[in-house]
């Protein structure tokens, strides 16, 4: 792979890169998530609202008939003073605040009829979210391990291609090395013939035509001192062999006076 593919194939790594982890979905299920548990927060706090409004109307409910007993009081005393008019009063109140009673309770039974609708749907948005959540851990699971053997395979790709590279690499060193051998065994051969020394000597060819010459001269010249050396030998060696022979006629002669 040269530079400028490898460099392409680092952008492009680095491009799906960021576009996996923009469209990586565990984020989105993370997300969605947190979504319905908000959704489920808002339920609850409004559940929470209607339940406070409710207690509220109740407790107006409970002063208005504490009230009613109140003019019911009233009218009866009103009655033993013979003050029809203030027992008239006090009933009319009494009227009012039963009819405010009425309208409140209507009003508490909205609610309740409210809360219990929301408090269903919270019950069914809770068991959603956990039924959402079991699958979203599931479905995590299963993207990271597919992502990590994604990315194993796009390693070891990587690796192949490095690893062909190296080879390459490492061929073109066997190459040259090769080479190098070569010529360093071809300058040891020049070495040895001399031919550096020739090159780098001044004497021309009949310079070294009459040297070669001299050498010869020199060569035979010790030749024939040899031979004449060994000459000398076998000359001494045949006056040893004469005074021997001399020596055996005379044992002879003495021999066969004694013998006579």
């Amino acid at each position: 792979m040269g530079i400028l593919s490898r460099a392409s194939y680092v952008v492009r790594s680095k491009v799906n890169a960021l576009l996996n982890r923009a469209e990586d979905p565990t984020e989105t299920l993370d997300y969605s998530y947190d979504r319905m548990r908000d959704e489920l927060q808002e339920v609850k706090q409004g559940i929470a609202d209607l339940t406070t409004q409710k207690k509220r109307l109740e407790i107006q409910k409970r002063r208005l008939e504490e009230n009613v007993d109140k003019h019911n009081e009233q009218a009866r005393e009103a009655v033993r003073q013979d003050r029809d008019d203030l027992a008239r009063q006090a009933l009319e109140k009494k009227k009012e605040k039963m009819s405010q009673i009425e309208d409140i309770e209507g009003q508490i039974a909205d609610l309740q009829s409210t809360q219990g609708d929301l408090v269903e749907k919270k019950n069914e948005l809770q068991r959603r979210i956990e039924e959402f959540r079991t699958k979203k851990e599931t479905m995590k699971a299963r993207y990271e391990a597919a992502e990590a053997s994604t990315r194993v395979s796009e390693a070891m790709s990587g690796v192949g291609d490095e690893m062909s590279d190296v080879s390459r690499a490492l061929e073109r060193a066997e190459e040259r090395t090769d080479e190098m051998e070569a010529r360093a065994e071809a300058m040891d051969e020049l070495q040895e013939s001399g031919a550096f020394e020739d090159a780098l000597s001044d004497d021309d060819a009949i310079d070294r035509q009459l040297e070669a010459g001299r050498t010869e001269s020199e060569v035979d010249a010790e030749l024939e001192t040899l031979k004449a050396e060994f000459g000398e030998s076998d000359g001494s060696e045949t006056a040893a062999d004469d005074v021997e022979a001399e020596l055996d006629e005379l044992r002879e002669s003495e021999d066969d006076e004694e013998s006579a």
